[in-house]
């Protein structure tokens, strides 16, 4: 496991960044994947069988990145709604081809009985540079507020405001990995001027419920169907998973709308964020999206026998 620095290479201890130091930071990233060849032609190969959409558009300098959106074909208004979001972080690589994923194989499965809406990478900018947050050193998961920082998120919230209320299930398909302990975790204490305090990052997978309305028997439908493709974060010696007490095997919960969390975005009865651990040993990157996969599949099958 990756060991945090003792200070962060930019700025200095106990002061929030400034403009400069936000500079400074943003000159360091650089592209190391394509959002192009591994997300937007993937999406165009599914034209044939999904309506796709561009519901939003980054200009970021002279980069610009389409925010793209697939449909179910035939979307009823009588059906509930399924929404799946992936790439929020960018970093965080089987959120966004896990999606992808389900789509190709599984979306088509669920026709005539859920309408899907699926934003498989939310923050393209961050996913070509592998990072958290997007080039403001905003981070998309803390914007989902109605005053956004971020355009990622505010994007999204505008696609989903029109069925927000018909959502039965949201799940927002996440990882954590150690660069979040060698590298994120300590960018945010030197950007917001804190003390970085280490945690204890969790060997597989886990679920974030939400404190507000929690639903525990939906968490532990996927949690059970996912331990068949990759193993359960257990507890660390203090019962918590990241400092937060585990309230079920596997499922930790936040207050998702206070945060400003994406899955807070709807007032769907069912919704969790998904966390692979990517850097197990004991896990592939085939089995990182397998797993999200199934949380998915597993998520909707629970919701529509309960809704």
């Amino acid at each position: 496991m990756n060991m945090a620095p003792a200070f962060y290479p930019i700025g200095t201890p106990g002061i929030p960044w400034g403009d400069a130091e936000r500079a400074e930071w943003l000159s360091r990233q650089s592209h190391q994947r394509s959002y192009e060849s591994e997300v937007l032609s993937v999406i165009e190969n599914l034209r044939s069988r999904f309506d796709v959409e561009e519901y939003g558009h980054l200009d970021y300098g002279s980069e610009g990145y389409p925010l793209m959106a697939i449909r179910s074909r035939d979307w009823r208004d009588d059906l509930p709604v399924v929404l799946i979001t992936g790439g929020v972080h960018g970093y965080e690589t089987s959120g966004v081809q896990g999606a992808l994923q389900f789509v190709d194989r599984h979306a088509e499965d669920y026709a005539g009985r859920v309408n899907l809406l699926v934003a498989p990478c939310v923050s393209p900018w961050a996913y070509e540079r592998i990072h958290r947050w997007n080039p403001h050193a905003v981070d998309p998961n803390r914007s989902f507020r109605p005053d956004s920082a971020a355009e990622e998120s505010a994007a999204l919230m505008r696609l989903v405001a029109p069925i927000s209320d018909c959502v039965l299930m949201h799940m927002d398909l996440h990882e954590t990995t150690d660069t979040d302990e060698s590298e994120f975790r300590p960018a945010l204490s030197a950007r917001d001027g804190k003390p970085f305090e280490p945690c204890e990052i969790p060997d597989g997978f886990y679920l974030v419920d939400d404190s507000e309305k929690p639903h525990s028997e939906f968490q532990q439908a996927v949690v059970e169907a996912v331990e068949k493709v990759t193993h359960i974060a257990p507890a660390d010696n203090n019962g918590e998973i990241l400092g937060s007490p585990m309230t079920a095997r596997g499922v930790i919960r936040y207050p998702l709308k206070q945060l400003g969390l994406c899955a807070s975005i709807t007032s769907a009865r069912y919704r969790t964020t998904t966390e692979v651990y990517p850097d197990s040993p004991r896990a592939t990157p085939e089995q990182c999206n397998a797993a999200q996969v199934a949380a998915v599949c597993a998520g909707i099958d629970y919701a529509l026998a309960h809704q």
